[in-house]
């Protein structure tokens, strides 16, 4: 059976778009990247009923990086399902702490007073990844047919997931809610340009963003960013 890649879109706090989890159903089981924020945990939990996947159903959880909207749910879902988690060490400190300016740049003052008020990660759904991803890793070892690609820009420690079949999930590097484009929210934007530099090289297919709907890589290729 190919795997599949099923999309569930959460909706972000105050209604401010929606996050998006990936669910891809293996041979193995399921692997699930990223988890949406905690304020739509009940919801996360009847879509992953719903797809088929329940407690023993899923292998890995994978975190592109550490924003709240993105592993507010990890923790939660380590404890339901048994799954480990894993991301990248430089984005660790995010769900450890539960200070999503970790290993960042300080940012505006705005963005910092906001941030705090709108996304949070309780004591309880802090917690230390069991498995730290780097460049080039492979996940077949959990049933995945897909490697690791260091996409640093959004955050020092983001990544994406590219599978064999060409499918690319980029966390928030991309986003696509109004066509192709660099997430409007950078702490290196030197780094992002390059990291979408590097994905220009690579064979990729279709690409799954954080926010927004997939979209064909010759978008990317043909000049739209």
């Amino acid at each position: 059976m190919p795997q599949e890649i099923m999309t569930i879109t959460l909706p972000l706090v105050l209604n401010w778009g929606g996050v998006n989890c990936y669910l891809v159903r293996t041979d193995a089981g399921h692997v699930l990247v990223d988890t949406g924020g905690s304020n739509k945990r009940k919801e996360l939990a009847r879509r992953l009923e719903s797809l088929g996947c329940g407690p023993g159903d899923l292998r890995l959880i994978v975190l592109t990086h550490g924003d709240f909207d993105h592993i507010g749910n990890a923790a939660h879902l380590r404890r339901r399902f048994g799954a480990k988690i894993a991301m990248h060490r430089d984005d660790s400190g995010m769900a450890e702490r539960g200070d999503m300016f970790w290993n960042r740049r300080k940012g505006g003052a705005l963005i910092r007073m906001l941030v705090p008020l709108l996304f949070r990660l309780g004591r309880k759904d802090r917690f230390q990844p069991d498995i730290y991803l780097d460049d080039g890793d492979s996940l077949k070892e959990h049933g995945l047919d897909a490697k690791v690609i260091a996409l640093p820009g959004h955050s020092r420690g983001s990544i994406g997931i590219l599978t064999a079949g060409g499918d690319l999930l980029c966390g928030d590097l991309l986003e696509s809610t109004k066509g192709p484009a660099l997430n409007a929210i950078m702490d290196d934007p030197e780094a992002a340009e390059a990291s979408v530099e590097r994905l220009r090289g690579l064979p990729i297919r279709t690409v799954y963003t954080g926010h927004g709907g997939p979209f064909p890589m010759e978008r990317i290729m043909g000049g739209d960013l």
